[in-house]
């Protein structure tokens, strides 16, 4: 399957579920849109720190039009990069997923 074809089936889904949707073939990037604000942070206790890695806090996903809540897990540490949590940011009436990253 090209990468073409995925991000269409991608941006077919997403719709579908009520989420509207802008990519770029050649980014691979689906960036989804919510018609409204997500519920606030569950709490999570932190596990005790791991070497290696960075705690990812859990947050609330866009899926089939409704938010889902994705549990908080580990990711492998990047040397000189601090993680950036994946965050909903208000954009007019509706709310935009900003995906967690290394910076």
């Amino acid at each position: 399957m090209n990468k073409t074809f995925r991000l269409l089936l991608a941006q077919a889904v997403l719709i579908a579920a009520g989420a509207s949707v802008v990519g770029s073939a050649s980014a691979e990037e689906v960036v989804v849109i919510a018609p409204s604000a997500p519920p606030p942070v569950r709490y999570e206790a932190m596990p005790a720190p791991r070497v290696g890695y960075v705690w990812d806090h859990g947050h609330w996903r866009w899926d089939h039009g409704r938010y889902v809540w994705v549990p908080g897990h580990w990711q492998p540490e990047r040397v000189g990069y601090h993680w950036v949590p994946g965050h909903w940011v208000a954009h007019g009436p509706n709310y935009h997923w900003v995906e967690g990253h290394w910076a």
